[in-house]
């Protein structure tokens, strides 16, 4: 198809969509879909005759196709892929997928809400995730740490290279920040009696947030950035030159998110042990880019105050499970590290309504311009998540996260750690 002369180029994704359906010069694609260059070449490379990528035309035409102006109808016969699913495509897939993808080992979580990949290996994973993901549903998978070097992320290993860097250390319990050195932290991550106390003696519960992340990341630990980019899940959609990776094809003029990658390290068993399970390492929030987490640690931390292992599966034993995850908490060769509670985009108006309400029963302030999902001001509590499905309808999945599974997450799912 010719190029576009038009010179506009739009601000977001969203810009540029629109601004360009309108002004479609139609050809074919050899999938025979509706199609528009989305600017003209010179302006996109500075180089006469080069074209994007034809993915992501692709991924445009499915977008735009049904905003083409009816006196500007093509044609050829213009057919959606989409639109030959089944309305139900939750039942569509449950019941079609063993037979479809036979050769790939999965099993559906959280009342048939989390797609969970067991075998890592399975290069034909991503045609299942992919059915999974147009749907805006997580996905879990298992055995990551097997492809990555287990020594390499060992928190004495970190220590010992970085321990002399400084960093933002949060505190949970008193959302206080402390610029500090992290060989502190790590010293504390298995030993208790070298952690930090607070003012009434307390054990303090850190975190190490983003440390480091991003350029940061590759430049200040090569062999680590290395290793975790050869071990990611699904390197098709996670891989930052992955063939379906939209971040990979957008336009240089695009502001993107940081895509990381960052490490996230926090004291856990602390939280087991408070009361009502009242603390959280991560709030509830939500990403704006598609996330993959990667538990790549876990330690086991010995000293006064501490749950034992044994204490720290109690109580999680003690969450709303899936049959599957408790399963799992019993098999000795599998090691939990987190738990997430994570909501569908959908719900998050419902979720902000619920906390607003009940800061104002608490004698909260409530602001017009606060927003407690943005804010990250809230961990939903269990007693909170009972009254969210009871009050609204919500109801919370929950995920433990194991050494080596990765948790895949769509943009806008709301979740906390």
């Amino acid at each position: 198809p010719p190029a576009s002369q038009n010179n506009e180029q739009g601000s977001t994704l969203r810009d540029l969509l629109t601004t360009t359906a309108g002004k479609l010069r139609l050809g074919s694609t050899d999938a025979g879909i509706a199609f528009a260059p989305v600017y003209s070449t010179g302006a996109a490379s500075g180089k006469s005759g080069r074209t994007m990528p034809n993915i992501l035309d692709d991924i445009i035409a499915s977008v735009v196709e049904n905003k083409i102006p009816p006196n500007r109808a093509p044609k050829i016969n213009v057919k959606s892929e989409i639109k030959d699913e089944p309305k139900d495509d939750k039942k569509c897939i449950q019941d079609d997928c063993s037979k479809r993808y036979s050769d790939i080992q999965y099993s559906w979580i959280c009342d048939k809400h989390v797609l969970w990949l067991r075998d890592h290996k399975n290069s034909n994973n991503w045609k299942l995730f992919k059915e999974c993901w147009k749907q805006g549903r997580p996905v879990l998978v298992s055995g990551m740490h097997k492809k990555m070097n287990f020594s390499l992320w060992k928190a004495e290993s970190i220590s010992l290279d970085f321990g002399n860097q400084q960093a933002d250390i949060l505190n949970c319990k008193d959302s206080i920040i402390s610029n500090t050195n992290v060989k502190e932290f790590w010293d504390g991550f298995e030993d208790v009696s070298k952690r930090q106390k607070v003012k009434n003696g307390e054990t303090a519960l850190l975190k190490l947030k983003d440390w480091p992340s991003g350029e940061d990341f590759k430049a200040m630990m090569p062999a680590r950035y290395e290793d975790l980019l050869k071990s990611l899940p699904l390197p098709e959609y996670c891989s930052p030159e992955g063939k379906l990776n939209l971040a990979s094809h957008l336009p240089g003029f695009f502001v993107r998110p940081d895509l990381g990658p960052r490490l996230c390290s926090a004291y856990g068993e602390c939280v087991a042990a408070t009361k009502d399970h009242d603390i959280g390492t991560t709030n509830l929030h939500i990403e704006v880019s598609d996330v993959v987490n990667i538990l790549v640690y876990v330690g086991i931390a010995k000293g006064n105050g501490v749950l034992s292992k044994s204490g720290v599966l109690k109580k999680l034993e003690e969450e709303d499970l899936d049959d599957l995850l408790r399963k799992r908490l019993k098999d000795s060769s599998e090691l939990p590290g987190a738990l997430w509670h994570i909501y569908a985009g959908k719900d998050a108006d419902k979720i902000r309504e619920f906390l607003q309400k009940i800061a104002k029963e608490q004698g909260l302030e409530v602001l017009p311009e606060h927003d407690p999902i943005r804010d990250q001001s809230w961990y939903v509590n269990k007693k909170l998540r009972q009254r969210l499905f009871e009050e609204y309808g919500v109801k919370t999945c929950t995920v433990i996260q194991f050494l080596g599974d990765a948790i895949i997450l769509p943009a806008g799912a709301l979740h906390q750690v």
